[in-house]
C-alpha cells in the first residue's frame, strides 16, 4: 500500500466516521426536540390544571359561604322549641 493509497483509505474512513457522527447527532437532536415538545405540553397542561383547580376551589368556597348563610340558626330553633314545649306543658296542667 502506497502513501497516497493509505491517505485515501484514511480519508474514506474519516468521511464514513463523520457521516456516522452526523447521523447520531441528528437522532439525538430529534429526540431532544420531542422531549422539549413534551415538556412544553406538560407545562401547559399543568398550568391549565392549576387554573381549573383554582376556579373549582373558588366556586366551592362560594358554595360553602352560601351554605353558611342559609343554615338554620339551631340555637334559636332549640330555644323556641323549649319555650313552646314549656308553654304546652303549662297549658296542659292548667287545662286539667
Amino acid at each position: 500500500m502506497t502513501v497516497p493509497e493509505a491517505s485515501a483509505t484514511v480519508a474514506v474512513e474519516l468521511e464514513r466516521l463523520r457521516g456516522t457522527v452526523s447521523t447520531g447527532f441528528a437522532e439525538v437532536k430529534g429526540s431532544l426536540s420531542v422531549l422539549v415538545e413534551r415538556s412544553d405540553r406538560n407545562e401547559r397542561d399543568l398550568q391549565q390544571l392549576r387554573q381549573d383547580t383554582e376556579k373549582d376551589l373558588s366556586e366551592l368556597r362560594a358554595d360553602v359561604e352560601a351554605l353558611k348563610k342559609n343554615r338554620w340558626p339551631l340555637a334559636t330553633v332549640g330555644a323556641l322549641t323549649g319555650i313552646i314545649g314549656a308553654a304546652a306543658g303549662v297549658l296542659a296542667l292548667l287545662g286539667r
